[in-house]
């Protein structure tokens, strides 16, 4: 670019003789087919054995009831595993999670997975408030059975240990200091 606008004086033209290519015509195009396909297709497909196709099965879940499709070998292995019940891979992960806390016990861990998925979809899907609510105080009565107190210990002198060591305790309530500095501003205005 120029300063201040100016152009220069250039040594070339721009000529128009460009020209466009020219466009082809469909019937010189041809289809070609590969060395490959064209051997594939003087084979006899018969004399290839291909593996049987197994037909899918509907499978419910016996501790949820989700349903999936499944080949019937799928199906035997997953009843060898949890004995002879065929269930989900969601409840599955849920068993092997209850197998690693209870220490090993894949019988135990199968029944109460089973038991909790009964109790939901008989209780939950149908009250989830209240089902929600049953979860909260199952959660505050296994923290107090395993010694984690929900609730803060109290520091008032009042109770009957006495003030502890570094604690700090309310000597007395600011609400009547502040109600007296409210009836101050109204009186002035």
């Amino acid at each position: 670019m120029t300063p201040h606008g100016k152009t220069i004086a250039s040594t070339y033209t721009i000529s128009n003789s460009i020209s466009k290519p020219t466009r082809l015509s469909s019937d010189s195009l041809q289809r070609t087919v590969s060395d490959i396909s064209f051997e594939l297709s003087k084979e006899v497909i018969d004399e290839l054995t291909l593996p049987p196709i197994s037909e899918v099965e509907d499978a419910r879940c016996e501790c949820c009831g989700m349903c999936e499709e499944c080949t019937p070998e799928y199906i035997e292995k997953v009843r060898g595993k949890f004995s002879g019940k065929w269930i989900c891979g969601l409840c599955a992960e849920a068993v092997k999670e209850e197998v690693e806390k209870n220490g090993g016990k894949g019988e135990e861990a199968l029944s109460a997975h089973m038991s909790a998925c009964a109790r939901f979809n008989n209780f939950g899907r149908a009250y989830p408030i209240l089902f929600q609510a049953e979860a909260m105080r199952e959660m505050l009565k296994k923290s107090r059975l395993e010694g984690r107190g929900v609730r803060a210990k109290s520091t008032s002198p009042r109770d009957k240990g006495g003030l502890k060591k570094g604690g700090i305790a309310r000597s007395s309530s600011c609400i009547s200091a502040i109600t007296r500095e409210m009836n101050d501003l109204s009186i002035a205005n």
